[in-house]
């Protein structure tokens, strides 16, 4: 097979990968492109390469998404398989049949790989590493294929990169409500903007390094996870107001490797900035309602960093998030003004105009941050997002 082709199968093979990993729409997924590689391929070998990197993949084993979605996902494939092939596959039949004997969880799991992508470039840019070969590592950093050192010249730069340069293969994984609206909240599942604010986050590990992170409204957790893998801040602080949010982000953090401090608003037992000697973030969850958390509350988590992802959806939110922002800025006048990221899917025009009209007449100046380039999750991509920097 020509390395051109292989990289054609590579990249459908890890599209399925992060699209089930991630239990996205069926319909998202590259089936024209599978089904063009069936009819060129008078083998098995890419199904069942796609059956062990979704089915059979070991997170996915030790972390079972939805049964309805993995028997329709399952029953997908062999009808592409069929519509080529007149020879049935019998792994596929068996995984088949071992899924319409389970039973249907009232919680699925998604999981989303994380790359070291970003973190590999820049150390190449701090070493002098030329573009070209700079270029050689960005194409075989991908999490199903290792890099070939030994494709490199013998005196490349790229050869004394350390050891952990190589794709860490780590991962982010949520237990999430089978349902989009659950016990009147839709705080338990992971909406596109958590995706993009987590991409943006990987890309920019220096904003959140060292520093003391409070997200807002998070929901079930996906980008504060995705920061405190990859952007090593020294304290996360996530906040709902939602008890069932609340329970089940505590389940995810300690899901994904995390310890937890006490749950409190309290600032005399808030870990602030004392000193914190792992390697780790300091994690923490508090129970945090705009409408009604005080200033002391607010100034007792002394922020260098506050995030949120998707919570402009309607006037009221814009209105309690903006009173929020504007006695997080008052009540840290004595420290370095701290900066907010704000990532939301642009649903209506009218809700944006809002929210910016709102800053602008509270005094709290924004600006929107570029778009960036590395598309790491599998989001909707037609949808229009943005994120504004604010500083308070």
């Amino acid at each position: 097979m020509a390395s051109e082709e292989i990289a054609e199968a590579e990249s459908v093979l890890q599209s399925f990968e992060r699209r089930f990993l991630a239990a996205r729409t069926l319909r998202s997924f590259p089936w024209q492109s599978l089904e063009e590689k069936l009819r060129d391929s008078s083998g098995p070998e890419l199904l069942l390469n796609i059956l062990q990197k979704t089915v059979k993949h070991p997170l996915c084993v030790k972390h079972p998404p939805s049964v309805k979605y993995v028997r329709c996902f399952l029953s997908e494939l062999i009808r592409k398989h069929e519509a080529v092939h007149m020879e049935p596959l019998d792994e596929l039949y068996e995984a088949l049949a071992e899924v319409l004997m389970a039973e249907e969880p009232t919680q699925c799991h998604r999981s989303y790989l994380l790359s070291c992508h970003f973190e590999k470039v820049r150390w190449m840019e701090s070493h002098n590493v030329c573009p070209s070969e700079i270029g050689f590592l960005c194409a075989a950093l991908t999490p199903s294929r290792p890099i070939q050192i030994s494709s490199l010249s013998p005196g490349s730069r790229i050869n004394s990169l350390p050891v952990s340069a190589q794709p860490s293969g780590d991962s982010v994984t949520l237990s999430e409500s089978t349902a989009i609206v659950s016990h009147g909240t839709t705080g338990l599942v992971t909406w596109d903007a958590a995706l993009y604010l987590a991409e943006w986050a990987i890309e920019n590990p220096a904003a959140f390094a060292h520093r003391t992170v409070l997200e807002l409204g998070s929901g079930a957790g996906l980008t504060g996870l995705a920061i405190c893998k990859t952007c090593c801040p020294s304290t996360y602080v996530f906040s709902d107001c939602h008890s069932c949010v609340l329970e089940q982000l505590r389940g995810n953090i300690l899901l994904n490797g995390l310890s937890l401090e006490p749950d409190t608003t309290d600032p005399e037992r808030h870990p602030g900035h004392n000193a914190h000697d792992t390697e780790s973030p300091r994690v923490t969850v508090a129970q945090l309602d705009w409408d009604v958390v005080t200033a002391p509350e607010l100034a007792a988590f002394r922020p260098d960093v506050i995030i949120a992802a998707d919570v402009l959806y309607c006037p009221e939110t814009v209105m309690s998030l903006v009173r929020v922002l504007q006695r997080l800025s008052a009540c840290l006048k004595d420290q370095q003004a701290p900066e907010a990221y704000i990532a939301f899917t642009v649903r209506s025009p009218e809700t944006c105009w809002l929210f910016t009209n709102e800053l602008g007449q509270t005094g709290i100046p924004w600006e929107a941050v570029p778009h960036h380039n590395q598309k790491l999750f599998p989001y909707e991509e037609h949808l229009d997002m943005a994120i504004l920097k604010l500083i308070l």
